[in-house]
């Protein structure tokens, strides 16, 4: 199976001991997804195995590193049903746990000596930091739209995806300014805007099949993107009063409705939208990234399964 499996005891120093007892908590337990997708996209271009195994310790690191520093960010004390990093061990550790991964991630893609490569790593982690910014700004924001909610996906969720389909094509020697790359970021982006907004239906209690809690983003005073489309669809302005909100009959008399059916059904349209120009240009590319049979059948599942959640 392709995925990521960190060798904590291989990968970091036994004088750091605490950070690997750490690392080994943050490790386990997770899905590897974006590991296991770039490792497959790598190996369908012929990609040797050390460069698949680069780029999925690359990319979980990225990964792990942010969801360090969101949790503390976000005051978060559970994670995969675990206690977060920065409580169990302090916020300065977490703080420094994270940075430690991406100052590793660099220095091995230093010693690949890809600067491409390289380089799209750093805009892609200044992008995490940028929409970090950007959505602490949209604290308790009553004139937030709905494209400014898809600018911090795109750079908070959306970059990691577009590193994961760019990455081994660059490793390939596909110039960096090139349209088939523009193509591919497309592909991440998508992918990355269908996972979020799934996760923003989840704080409505939607398709929540995890039962997870619900109503945390807007009870933390941020806007998610079904928030701001709903608010647009029934031509309802946002004011301060929904940030007091605390159960979900009264959001929903906020905003007239007995129920979500009537708006989730558009913002379902929107998104399976999405999934069709996904898939098309996936066949477009075909003729730099050769389709096998089953290929877009095989996306189709995955992407009805991150946004659908089927």
């Amino acid at each position: 199976m392709l995925h990521y499996n960190p060798k904590i005891d291989e990968e970091f120093s036994d004088d750091l001991p605490r950070l690997k007892e750490l690392y080994k908590d943050l490790f386990s337990g997770g899905k590897a997804f974006r590991a296991r997708l770039v490792k497959k996209i790598g190996k369908s271009i012929g990609l040797k195995k050390s460069d698949l195994e680069l780029l999925g310790q690359t990319i979980e690191y990225i990964h792990s590193s942010s969801l360090l520093h969101d949790d503390l960010i976000d005051r978060s004390s559970m994670r995969r049903g675990k206690t977060t990093a920065w409580v169990k061990y302090g916020p300065e550790s977490a703080v420094l746990a994270g940075d430690y991964l991406l100052a590793k991630v660099m220095w091995n893609l230093s010693e690949r000596g890809c600067l491409p490569l390289i380089a799209l790593t750093s805009q892609s982690i200044l992008n995490l930091l940028e929409g970090e910014w950007l959505q602490d700004a949209t604290q308790k924001s009553i004139e937030t739209s709905f494209s400014q909610i898809q600018k911090i996906h795109e750079l908070k969720t959306s970059s990691l995806f577009r590193w994961c389909f760019v990455a081994p094509f660059l490793l390939k020697g596909f110039a960096p300014d090139s349209s088939e790359i523009k193509k591919l970021e497309y592909l991440g982006f998508v992918i990355g805007d269908l996972l979020q907004r799934s996760d923003d239906l989840l704080d409505f209690n939607i398709r929540n099949s995890e039962a997870k809690n619900y109503l945390t983003d807007l009870k933390a005073g941020f806007p998610n993107s079904f928030l701001v489309f709903v608010s647009e669809y029934k031509n309802i302005k946002l004011s301060q009063e929904v940030y007091s909100i605390k159960a979900m009959d009264e959001l929903k008399l906020y905003f007239n409705l007995e129920d979500w059916d009537e708006p989730l059904k558009e913002f379902d349209k929107k998104n399976q939208q999405l999934i069709s120009e996904f898939l098309k240009t996936r066949e477009e590319v075909k003729e730099f990234w050769p389709l096998d049979k089953g290929d877009l059948t095989s996306y189709e599942k995955l992407l009805n399964k991150v946004y659908f959640r089927t």
